[in-house]
């Protein structure tokens, strides 16, 4: 049996918002067996707003949860991190709209949940197997969940600025791989949008230090870099983390054509409109 995951102890860090641009405190605190990822608003008298796809009311630019009158914005990298950590159940406390951001990537995220340490429930895991491809696509982007003997993902993008080009990425989940591999990629934007998205309240917590900036076909602070397909790397976290608004981990192939926060919650949306996509099973 494999069993259900939670934090050992609480951890606490502080950094800004990547789109508030505001101070964040940020408490990890373990979870009873079932409790699922919970985030909790401590600036909004403590209302909780559950990680699940269904609550997912915003795709721009980062994934937003929200429940009643409290939202959570830029879940993604946090809950690619909670997933590649193997947790389960975990409350998040913040003070404010967003997680942190750190360093724009998952690694950060994981750094801090290895400082929490992990504790066993005695609740077996499981997970959704899929047994029929489900895609979704919009314009020349698509997504799609086919069956697999494990979770697997293919990403394609392309881009006019000859700094990201075409690129793609193909990987084999696993904990060690998620944490070499795909954790450390940061966010990235183009630096030419940079007022257009203050303009829409967006992108105030944004620096050199934490998101890649593409200025024409050069990147600003290239000696950041982590990856030369960093860009690729990055969109497989987003996936990883937007699919783990699942609530239990996928055994199946991710396949990503310039797809983002939008299609990758359509996806989820259309796999479990119809119980024939998939069985729960035990997970591996």
């Amino acid at each position: 049996m494999t069993a259900r995951h939670t934090i050992a102890k609480e951890v606490a860090c502080e950094g800004i918002a990547l789109h508030a641009g505001t101070q964040v405190r940020m408490i990890l605190a373990p979870a009873a067996a079932g409790t699922g990822v919970v985030f909790r608003r401590l600036d909004m008298d403590g209302i909780e707003v559950p990680a699940r796809y269904d609550l997912v009311s915003e795709t721009t630019l980062g994934t937003t949860l929200e429940s009643g009158r409290a939202s959570v914005a830029v879940v993604e990298h946090l809950m690619a991190a909670i997933f590649g950590a193997g947790i389960d159940d975990l409350v998040v406390m913040v003070d404010g709209p967003e997680p942190p951001v750190l360093d724009g990537d998952a690694l950060s995220f994981l750094e801090l949940l290895d400082a929490a340490g992990v504790k066993e429930h005695d609740t077996p895991r499981q997970a959704v197997k899929i047994v029929r491809r489900v895609e979704v696509t919009h314009k020349d982007a698509h997504a799609a969940l086919a069956p697999a003997p494990a979770l697997q993902f293919t990403f394609e993008i392309a881009f006019a600025s000859t700094a990201i080009g075409q690129q793609r990425f193909a990987f084999d989940y696993s904990p060690a791989a998620f944490r070499g591999e795909i954790a450390p990629a940061r966010t990235f934007g183009d630096i030419s949008q940079l007022e257009a998205l203050k303009q829409m309240d967006r992108g105030h917590g944004a620096s050199l230090h934490n998101t890649l900036a593409i200025d024409g076909d050069k990147v600003l602070n290239a000696d950041i870099m982590r990856f030369p397909d960093e860009f690729v790397r990055h969109k497989i976290l987003d996936a990883v983390g937007d699919l783990a608004l699942a609530g239990m981990p996928l055994i199946a192939r991710f396949e990503g054509v310039r797809s983002g926060h939008a299609l990758n919650n359509a996806l989820l949306r259309a796999l479990f409109s119809d119980p024939a996509n998939y069985r729960l099973v035990a997970a591996p």
